[in-house]
């Protein structure tokens, strides 16, 4: 009998705990592979004591539920980290495990960091030190949400041209689009892009390049499937571009989706060959073929199969697909077939909340928080003001078929940029270029060239990929490293021409042979190109660790790189500045920052903590080093001869990227951002007021003065300026669990005014450390002092809603408990915020909470002066205590001369209120579709055509030109205009404007 089904709380115990997993192991998954079992036995009874103790902190806390979550957590790590003896074919797969556990793919990897984290010491020894990367549960979920992406991309593009009905159920009339059937022709394109991506796009199955065979696969289906199922009319010269009246296929689908001709028609090649191979069809020449379904077709170049999906054999050619799907199968975690069905239990419908995706719904609806499209999105605070992307960079129109914006279509336009301005540029520095390099001390150009080979060799390996490497994958390496050389040689010469304008000078040698400064240009660029193709296999920081810098090292970058670059897409912008927050809100403060090397040379005071801590930086591993380690077959220019270089490295030590803590293997929300529910622009401009200094002192010797700031050091500077760009970051998530929680302006002054203080005379509890964290404790310490009644959990509540929220900020703080000398107490290095509160934090920063509370009022005004008398001793370099940056005016703007109609950004709050269940139906608001399925362009033309009753209009609404008078109106003013009657939201009537 199964036990679980008797299953009560205080039967918890750890022989019942064994029993149920022996059950769930052999009984559930049927399995008796005794290598695996032995393993898995051996890695839950390891970690079972930790499973007791966290039992509430494991998915929504019930303990039945806890254990079902911690046997998929154990069963898939052995799975991923086991390869003696065939497990792995023998095992069983996440799929599978999780349909035993009923549970779900978005859960289980909500869920999944917390388990790592915990044991992470445990597997250090079970597996060895690599073990996490050997598990690549990062990896794994980025392709899960790559395929949801591809899955509606491809849904989206079948639904165009194909009418959804199955071409065996004769019930369904010619125009009958029931979206609930499931058509075989649908589902055969599927299983054949499965096929292709498996067999000919080899390991780097990034987006572009998948959906590029996606659209190979349309093309083939609009070629093949009987002309009674198509939607479209092969003359509509709308939709298709025409050439010689007759339809350019592959034109047109690249017109429609971005794509390049070249690719397409390469891309065509592989799928055909799979379907001769696979499916043993024979092939003909397409302009040698009369059926029915070529008439009206350019067929130059085209491919046609003559019973690849004729009614009375697409079954048979369907199984064989499926067959050969399974043997892919028992190689991978996921059943990939899973995508084309939305009901699925598997997919979810819950949320993944500010990490990757959220999922809404029974597959009616899901917004996809990883990636977003450009309606939703908007800048970093941390950004510096660009121009708008050009225009040629924008959503393709064909005809009246407008493609709608989603994050498929985004990572196409931004591949286009790449494709047409990037990819003709040379590959060796131009002119200009090659004049700053020879004016140097002495020439440099050759060791620019060896460096930019070797690093880009690093980051994108071919020949030193292995055995297992294919033709495909040295031929897309060697794409991406002309890619990424490219555009770091433009984005170079563009940094030479201004720096030589700030220092009136021409010869740059401490900046252009400062080894630090051309890998951080490296590791840029190449994170570029990865963002743009959106890799599953080399996410970040895989640049970090390629090239031997830190995330301090190319947080100094960034900001130059956006700025030097004009045409860089709006998608690249926001990559770059959603980098540069990651960076600030924890990656920098991690153990093996360089940021520890210059700290100590800022504040000597806290030189022996960071000693103490082992938080150092490694040095940076020589570019000689690095080519050793790699196969130089690609032709890397030999060594110059060792001369003397001004200022190479200047750092005091030359860091290398060496943290041993684990990282979330959840992918960061802001590899691809969805603000849509953030308010970074609120503070766009609290960027420096002053101009940016010349980078040659940026990367010049910590020890140095800075010739621009009065007696400062260089390291000085730089930790002043890295302070005030996390206060910055501190403020825009501060404000926004301000306005969540209903605060005072008051209370986020303190709140502001604490992290400040802290960050300057207590910055030791950011080591090791999420920002977010110190922001947590300091609302719950400020509003206690204040005698405010809010509790921990409602702190807790509403900062889930934040988007960068991620558990394990508040799951799993670490604690040195050597430094806490409260009668040698000790415990896990990890604990929760509530413990780390009580026994971290209110000791360190007691001083400063007593200081608020007798200030009472007063405390804002007492912010302005800095304690310099305190045990931690601030430095100079310690930003001094300010005011709360200023907030634009978010107030309503009057958009309509004929209706009252007013738009605002929507604050948290009251987004909150709006979609609730009492009152959602009221509005629409955009980026939230009023139909499944439907745009936010959709949405607008909707409003549009409500607003101007029966009146068509084909335009948009105009936010930023009003031909009349624009009224500003309070919140006060749009409050009043609802009221509450029974718990009800009701809306008062207004008289139309006079």
């Amino acid at each position: 009998m199964d036990e679980r089904k008797n299953f009560h709380p205080e039967d918890v115990s750890e022989t019942t705990i064994e029993a149920r997993f022996d059950f769930f192991f052999k009984n559930d998954l049927q399995l008796n592979e005794e290598i695996f079992m032995t393993q898995a036995t051996k890695l839950f009874a390891e970690t079972k004591s930790i499973l007791l103790a966290n039992i509430s902190a494991v998915g929504t806390g019930l303990p039945e539920e806890a254990e079902r979550y911690w046997f998929a957590f154990v069963l898939f790590t052995v799975r991923r980290l086991t390869n003696n003896g065939g497990i792995t074919e023998k095992a069983p797969t996440l799929c599978q495990i999780l349909r035993k556990a009923r549970l779900n793919i978005v859960d289980f990897f909500k869920e999944l960091p917390q388990f790592l984290i915990k044991v992470g010491s445990i597997l250090s020894n079970l597996y060895g030190g690599d073990w996490e990367k050997r598990i690549e549960a990062k990896e794994i979920q980025t392709n899960f949400v790559h395929l949801i992406l591809l899955s509606k991309h491809y849904k989206r593009a079948y639904q165009q041209f194909f009418l959804t009905v199955d071409a065996s159920d004769d019930k369904h009339s010619a125009g009958d689009n029931n979206p609930g059937c499931v058509s075989d022709y649908y589902r055969f394109g599927w299983l054949l892009f499965l096929a292709l991506r498996e067999h000919m796009l080899g390991r780097f199955k990034d987006l572009v390049t998948c959906t590029n065979g996606l659209v190979s696969v349309v093309a083939l289906l609009v070629i093949h499937v009987p002309v009674k199922f198509r939607k479209f009319d092969i003359y509509d010269s709308e939709r298709f571009v025409m050439t010689n009246g007759k339809a350019d296929i592959l034109a047109s689908l690249c017109k429609m989706y971005e794509t390049s001709e070249d690719e397409l028609k390469k891309m065509l090649e592989k799928a055909n060959s799979l379907i001769t191979t696979i499916l043993k069809k024979k092939s003909y020449l397409a302009a040698e073929c009369t059926p029915q379904n070529l008439e009206n077709i350019v067929t130059d170049g085209l491919i046609y199969f003559e019973d690849l999906m004729n009614e009375s054999s697409l079954s048979t050619n369907m199984m064989l697909l499926e067959k050969d799907y399974d043997m892919i199968l028992n190689k991978g975690e996921l059943d990939e077939r899973i995508f084309i069905d939305e009901d699925d239990s598997l997919l979810g419908s819950s949320s993944l909340s500010g990490d990757a995706i959220n999922i809404r719904g029974n597959g009616t609806k899901r917004k996809f928080d990883l990636v977003s499209s450009p309606t939703k999105t908007v800048t970093s605070p941390l950004s510096c003001h660009t121009s708008p992307l050009s225009h040629s960079y924008e959503i393709p129109t064909v005809g009246l078929y407008r493609m709608v914006a989603t994050p498929v279509s985004t990572a196409m336009t931004t591949a286009k940029w790449l494709r047409t301005v990037v990819a003709p540029l040379p590959s060796k520095p131009p002119a200009e270029l090659e004049r700053f390099l020879s004016s140097c001390d002495r020439d440099v150009t050759t060791d620019v060239i060896r460096r930019a080979h070797i690093i880009l060799e690093a980051i994108f390996p071919s020949s030193g990929l292995g055995q297992s490497a294919s033709l495909m994958d040295n031929i897309w390496a060697e794409q991406r490293r002309l890619e990424a050389m490219k555009l770091y040689y433009r984005v170079l010469q563009a940094m030479c021409t201004a720096e030589s304008q700030i220092l009136h000078a021409i010869n740059l040698t401490s900046l252009l042979t400062n080894e630090r400064f051309h890998r951080c240009m490296l590791a840029c660029s190449a994170e570029l190109v990865l963002a743009t193709h959106k890799t599953v296999t080399m996410l970040f920081p895989t640049v970090l660790e390629r090239t031997g810098i830190t995330a301090f090292d190319l947080s100094k970058v960034i900001e130059s790189f956006i700025r030097h670059e004009e045409s860089l897409p709006r998608e690249l912008r926001r990559h770059l500045n959603s980098l540069e927050e990651r960076l600030l809100e924890s990656m920098v403060w991690e153990k093996g920052s360089s940021m520890y090397n210059t700290l100590i040379v800022a504040r000597p005071a806290l030189s022996a903590e960071i000693s103490r801590l082992g938080l150092l930086a490694e040095p940076m591993p020589s570019l000689d080093a690095i080519a050793t380690h790699i196969d130089m077959s690609c032709g890397v220019p030999p060594a110059v001869p060792k001369q003397e270089k001004h200022g190479q490295n200047g750092d005091i030590r030359s860091p290398k990227k060496a943290s041993s803590e684990y990282r979330s293997v959840l992918v960061e929300r802001n590899s691809f951002t969805s603000p849509v529910k953030d308010r970074l622009m609120a503070l766009n401009n609290t960027k420096s007021k002053f101009p940016p200094p010349a980078l040659q002192s940026v990367f010049a010797s910590p020890t140095r003065p800075n010739p621009g700031d009065g007696g400062e050091t260089i390291a000085e500077t730089a930790i002043n300026v890295f302070f005030n760009k996390t206060i910055k970051l501190a403020a825009v998530r501060i404000n926004g669990m301000v306005e969540r929680l209903q605060l005072s302006h008051q209370l986020r002054e303190s709140i502001y005014c604490l992290f400040q203080k802290i960050i300057g005379q207590r910055t030791s509890l950011f080591f090791n450390r999420h920002i977010d964290q110190i922001i947590l404790c300091c609302f719950y310490g400020v509003t206690k002092i204040s005698q405010r009644n809010l509790t921990f959990k409602e702190i807790i509540f509403n900062y889930r809603k934040q988007p960068q929220c991620k558990p394990q900020v508040f799951r799993s703080v670490y604690v040195d408990w050597t430094a806490v000398r409260l009668n040698g107490k000790s415990g896990p290095d990890h604990i929760d915020i509530i413990t780390f509160y009580n026994e971290i934090f209110v000791p360190a920063v007691k001083p400063l909470l007593v200081e608020f509370a007798s200030t009472g009022s007063a405390q804002s005004s007492s912010c302005a002066q800095e304690a310099r008398n305190n045990n931690y001793g601030p430095c100079p370099a310690s930003p001094k205590p300010s005011s709360f940056p200023s907030i634009p005016d978010m107030s309503p703007r009057k958009v309509s001369s004929a209706h009252n109609v007013y738009v605002s950004p929507l604050q948290s709050s009251k987004m909150d209120a709006l979609i609730s269940h009492s009152s959602k139906s009221y509005y629409a608001c955009v980026g939230e579709s009023t139909h499944a399925y439907q745009s936010p362009s959709k949405d607008l033309t909707a409003i549009n055509k409500h607003l101007n009753g029966t009146r068509k209009l084909r335009g948009t609404l105009n936010f930023d030109k009003v031909d009349v008078d624009v009224g500003l109106v309070t919140d006060s003013m749009v409050a009043n205009s609802l009221y509450l009657k029974n718990g009800n939201v009701s809306l008062k009537s207004e008289q139309p404007d006079s």
